[in-house]
């Protein structure tokens, strides 16, 4: 994969849908502002990302707002489903942690016992982070193939995931994804050093935010189309 073509491109696709098409962008806006303030409850922006993370080129319009509630609720819970792992172990080692707490103060503060459960919640707490890691890689995929096939249920299709990541390479996905993240920190640190701008900053950042989601989504769109999807 060519990372490089693939980020002018992605930035290409950006610009044609944002500049001159100014109220689209407002609108966009709007709705990164109202997907923060309700903590995705109403994710309308993510519903819109679907349609991009999809493969239509160029950028589609903002209309149907049922179908990008729905769109985006269903981004939600496919998240939600595959960061269980993550979830499960860190309650496991926390409830362990907390066990062993509780019985350190029943047994008088017993320090070995406090440490033991000390190093039960850390040990837990990394452990989860890296099957959170390992289950985004996988997340971020089966989101693209549900926008691409427009099936929830094909958000599971766990042999045609793995098949289509085999085909792409692993460590080809991999980079793509780090590359990604590389540019998300770099864009993080310019957005919090704009937002630091009395009375404007907050508006920038959130015409900035628009267009990062167009940006990422597309990003992401084209490396899932670098190998065939397997029916």
């Amino acid at each position: 994969m060519d990372y490089g073509t693939v980020i002018s491109r992605s930035f290409e696709y950006t610009k044609d849908a944002l500049v001159g098409k100014w109220m689209q962008w407002v609108i966009l806006a709007v709705l990164s502002l109202v997907q923060g303030l309700t903590l995705s409850l109403i994710p309308l922006l993510s519903g819109y990302t679907v349609r991009i993370l999809s493969g239509k080129t160029p950028a589609p319009e903002i209309d149907d707002w049922v179908r990008l509630f729905v769109d985006g609720w269903k981004l939600n819970i496919i998240s939600l489903v595959y960061m269980l792992p993550a979830i499960i172990v860190f309650l496991i080692f926390g409830g362990l942690g907390a066990i062993g707490m509780l019985a350190s103060e029943a047994a008088g503060g017993d320090p070995a016992a406090a440490g033991a459960a000390a190093l039960s919640l850390i040990g837990g707490a990394l452990i989860a982070v890296v099957v959170a890691l390992i289950m985004s890689l996988i997340a971020l995929f089966a989101i693209l193939r549900f926008a691409h096939t427009d099936s929830l249920g094909e958000a599971f299709n766990f042999s045609a995931i793995f098949s289509h990541i085999g085909s792409l390479g692993w460590g080809t996905w991999i980079i793509a994804v780090i590359v990604l993240i590389v540019i998300a920190a770099v864009y993080g640190f310019v957005v919090g050093l704009l937002g630091a701008i009395p009375f404007i900053g907050f508006i920038i950042a959130l015409f900035l935010n628009a267009a990062f989601a167009i940006f990422y989504a597309r990003y992401l769109a084209q490396a899932y189309e670098e190998a065939p999807a397997p029916a």
